[in-house]
């Protein structure tokens, strides 16, 4: 398993970097805070387009460009760092997982090359009210429209909460319970019956909905039964996605207080240089970097499927939580009064700390899958 990066992937790095601070820096994702949307279209169409961000884990027989998970892996780093507001962890990592973990080719060759392109903006619809990521928790209900051996349609009955830019995106991938199990269903954003409204979230800068289905059409992905084996891949692989975002935050978070103790003086010298702060620093680096190698391993495993990642993402995504969460806490503390006003960042990277570590399930639910996959 190889975990040093490349010439060609630093270079990605670089310019995914330079790509967001010059066209999203953090003033521009204040005003987008507050659009209907929280997404710059520019921004997105130009990422799919020019950059080929959106596809980049997509193969290239569905339109993507073919590289690997530890390629999207550092996109998402970096989006994370940015606090990038728009539908990338929806689209590109969850609707396209549970998409090419389906066996529907047909679907496969239809959906994916718009999702790749950024042409589409998808999402995958899991929780209900209760926010659980236990599959056993969803009751959204899917029938055959016209039952009988030659079914050719489906209707859901029900609803999903916290759907990420479920508001927005042109088509929910829906997870429904049928008489065979949990079935993965396909629903184009103007089906009839289909209500959706955005709802109020701590982390202003991403975006979730509740979407209600009242008799509405659906296509059926894959086969009745089958989203279980879609699910239990695409939540592994996107908590590892959330993961290097946590990650990229994290960083961003420590940078932003070091910079800080460096230029804030008290008693006529930085803060930085009493042991204090030194001391925490530190423990703030080692944290970081810890993470920096655990998200590492997990994107490559990933990338190579190896039989590890059950167990690498519960892992990661559980010392993503706490990391993320303590450093942007921290950050705070650093920085003192100014730390807590709206006129700071500091608040932008604790709120999607906070909301990160609640999606997917928070650290101790991924420890308890941790422990159950290992067999304790």
């Amino acid at each position: 398993m190889k975990l040093a990066y490349s010439t060609e992937q630093q270079e990605l790095r670089e310019s995914v970097r330079r790509f967001l601070a010059d066209r999203v820096p953090l003033p521009r994702v204040r005003e987008l805070m507050d659009s209907a949307d929280g997404t710059d279209e520019k921004v997105w169409s130009y990422a799919g387009s020019q950059l080929g961000l959106q596809g980049i884990a997509i193969p290239e027989q569905y339109g993507g460009a073919g590289f690997s998970f530890t390629e999207q892996a550092i996109v998402l780093e970096e989006l994370g760092a940015a606090l990038y507001p728009g539908p990338y962890l929806a689209s590109a990592v969850l609707a396209a997982t549970a998409l090419l973990a389906s066996s529907d080719e047909a679907a496969k060759a239809e959906l994916l090359p718009p999702i790749a392109s950024g042409e589409t903006v998808a999402t995958l619809a899991f929780t209900e009210d209760d926010g659980s990521w236990d599959p056993d928790a969803i009751r959204l209900a899917a029938v055959p429209a016209n039952p009988g051996p030659a079914t050719d349609g489906w209707v859901l009955d029900g609803h999903k909460s916290f759907v990420l830019d479920g508001h927005t995106a042109g088509l929910i991938l829906t997870v429904a319970r049928t008489d065979d199990g949990l079935s993965l269903f396909a629903v184009p954003a103007g089906a009839p019956g289909l209500a959706r409204t955005e709802l109020p979230a701590l982390d202003q800068t991403r975006k979730l909905a509740r979407c209600v289905f009242a008799a509405t059409p659906a296509r059926l992905v894959g086969t009745p039964g089958e989203a279980a084996a879609i699910l239990s891949r695409t939540l592994d692989v996107a908590a590892v996605a959330l993961a290097a975002e946590q990650l990229g935050g994290a960083q961003r978070a420590l940078d932003m207080a070091v910079a800080y103790a460096k230029i804030r003086h008290q008693f006529g010298r930085p803060i930085g240089s009493f042991q204090a702060i030194k001391h925490r620093c530190a423990d703030l680096l080692l944290e970081v970097e810890s993470l920096r190698s655990a998200v590492g391993y997990a994107a490559a495993a990933v990338a190579e499927d190896s039989s590890e990642v059950p167990v690498v993402a519960a892992l990661v995504k559980a010392l993503a939580s706490d990391t993320y969460f303590h450093v942007a806490a921290e950050n705070i503390q650093i920085h003192g009064g100014i730390g807590f006003t709206w006129e700071h960042d500091a608040h932008l990277y604790f709120k999607r700390a906070k909301a990160s570590e609640l999606f997917l399930g928070d650290a101790s639910y991924h420890r308890e899958r941790l422990a159950t996959r290992i067999g304790i």
